[in-house]
């Protein structure tokens, strides 16, 4: 009876390990994901917006696509600080179809700056996910 139980344990763990071992291959960058759902795809995670002027335009717009095979709905977008102000895109995005985060920063602040927008979504490839932006800001230009 003790042999039975212990294999049956010995059984168990390695089927176990075994699955979690293929969650994270699945899961890994790089490997195709073959799950159904929502899959967010971005043209580019970053924006940099090099050096502006103050009180320049603060919006930029990251593109991104569907390439699952159901609707990807965001339900929650949030700036790391106030100067940060994310808006996405109302209602659902078809499996294909492409559309836009966009994101102001407050140009009025001046120097360096990196900031993140953390999205959450219906997305089997990522439902929390984390794009960026960056630049550094001159300061105000003295009147004479």
């Amino acid at each position: 009876m003790k042999k039975l139980f212990l294999l049956s344990f010995a059984m168990l763990a390695m089927v176990t390990v075994s699955v979690a071992q293929n969650a994270i291959e699945t899961s890994a960058p790089g490997t195709v994901v073959t799950e159904d759902g929502a899959m967010i795809e971005f043209e580019s995670e970053t924006i940099d917006y090099g050096t502006i002027e103050n009180k320049s335009d603060g919006n930029r717009e990251f593109k991104f696509t569907n390439t699952g095979n159901t609707p990807l709905v965001i339900t929650n977008a949030k700036g790391s600080c106030g100067c940060t102000v994310p808006t996405v895109p109302k209602g659902a995005i078809a499996p294909g179809e492409s559309a836009v985060i966009g994101v102001k920063y407050a140009t009025d602040r001046t120097g360096a700056f990196s900031k993140s927008i953390t999205l959450t979504s219906n997305a089997v490839n990522a439902p929390t996910k984390v794009i960026k932006i960056k630049g550094t800001v001159n300061p105000p230009v003295e009147a004479n």
